[in-house]
């Protein structure tokens, strides 16, 4: 028995004895999001996955996202009732879940026919928060129709500034509740790997937001399609000035996404960012930067709580989770993970992500001695830095 997903309404997904769907039955128990990545890969034309799953250049920081987590290790307090486990959070004051929520990423209705309308069903039905990419394959306007849901828009700035008006007034009056603004893009990284596959976006699809305006076709390029895309329209200039221009359009409240440094944390906080995403953009951008969970600590220690700060890139896990927290995260986003599972089995695939990730930040913070989120504290971990002795950069 196959699973059924419309696009207008819920549909039942049907469950074994087990406890597992038909679906994962036939691609064996899946028990942690990691497994997702190799179905996808078996799924997925090559072009495809190769633009999910690739980083830019060397892909040492690709790599380095995820061995980072490795390095820091629990200090975990004993003997404390954790009969009750509360995961709730707030996030620019709307309740989600749980402090884990979903990045942005581009062109979903590549992985699956689905897309975008199956992330933010998934994401509704856990009780946490969506951000939708400037390049989705669905409409802001779509996306709102799938029901009710708290949901981020994440921005890029076009050098047609009537079109970002346009785009934020139509996120906000479709419901959406904050903008994300990626400030690490004025190029596109090298991204050898699309290159390679002349990447370009697939004949059936487009990019939604900008489909009346003729800028949702990509062209075949020499190289990438998407990086010849970014060259023509995305606004080189971009600057601190242009964080306040848009505060000045929209009421929205902004978060800025691709800081990692805490010269940047500051200059955020001056400029009225609400928030700052510690993002290397999944390491697809510039290499050799450090890993998101290396550059979290100077970033929070300069927001000086004044702003949250939260983590993108790396997450795997629920530990990882709980070391963010550690480090003084309000929140982490994942983003690859969402378009493998999604691209192996749907809406399903990535409420099963949720669903896991969740379970082991539960189980992580009750091994760790930890009943409600205030209680992670940065005396939970021990990282390298510790190890080495090394103080934090000096402000």
């Amino acid at each position: 028995m196959g699973i059924c997903v419309h696009t207008s309404r819920k549909a039942p997904v049907p469950f074994s004895g087990a406890g597992f769907t038909a679906s994962q039955e036939k691609m064996g128990e899946i028990t942690n999001m990691m497994e997702y990545q190799a179905i996808a890969k078996q799924k997925l034309p090559k072009m495809a996955y190769d633009y999910y799953a690739s980083g830019a250049e060397d892909e040492w920081t690709l790599k380095e996202n995820r061995e980072a987590f490795s390095r820091i290790l629990f200090r975990p307090r004993i003997l404390i009732d954790v009969s009750t486990i509360d995961m709730t959070t707030s996030v620019l004051g709307l309740k989600i879940s749980m402090p884990i929520m979903i990045a942005p990423t581009a062109f979903q209705k590549m992985a699956h026919p689905e897309g975008e309308y199956a992330t933010a069903r998934a994401a509704a039905a856990a009780g946490t928060a969506m951000t939708l990419s400037s390049w989705a394959t669905s409409s802001v306007e779509e996306v709102a129709s799938t029901g009710p849901g708290i949901r981020f828009f994440q921005l890029y700035v076009y050098k047609d500034r009537k079109v970002v008006e346009q785009l934020v007034r139509r996120a906000e009056k479709a419901g959406f509740k904050a903008i994300a603004l990626t400030v690490d893009t004025p190029r596109l990284g090298r991204r050898e790997a699309d290159i390679k596959n002349r990447f370009v976006l697939p004949p059936n699809l487009t990019l939604k937001n900008f489909e009346g305006l003729d800028l949702g076709k990509m062209d075949q390029a020499a190289d990438s399609g998407l990086a010849s895309y970014v060259a023509g329209q995305i606004d080189r200039t971009l600057s601190w000035k242009d964080v306040k221009w848009l505060q000045t359009i929209t009421t929205m409240p902004i978060l800025v996404k691709g800081v990692i440094t805490a010269e940047d944390a500051r200059l955020a906080v001056h400029s009225g960012a609400a928030g700052i995403i510690v993002s290397n953009h999944g390491a697809r951008q510039l290499d050799y930067v450090p890993a998101t969970i290396s550059a979290l600590e100077e970033v929070v220690t300069a927001a000086q709580g004044r702003i949250p700060v939260f983590l993108d890139g790396g997450v795997r896990r629920g530990t990882d989770v709980f070391k963010a927290l550690a480090l003084g995260a309000a929140g982490v986003f994942i983003g690859r993970p969402v378009v493998f599972a999604l691209a192996a089995e749907g809406e399903a695939g990535v409420r099963n992500i949720l669903r896991m990730i969740r379970e082991e930040f539960e189980l992580t913070m009750a091994l760790g001695g930890c009943t409600k989120l205030s209680d992670i504290t940065r005396r939970h971990i021990f990282t390298e830095d510790d190890r080495l002795g090394r103080p934090l950069p000096r402000l």
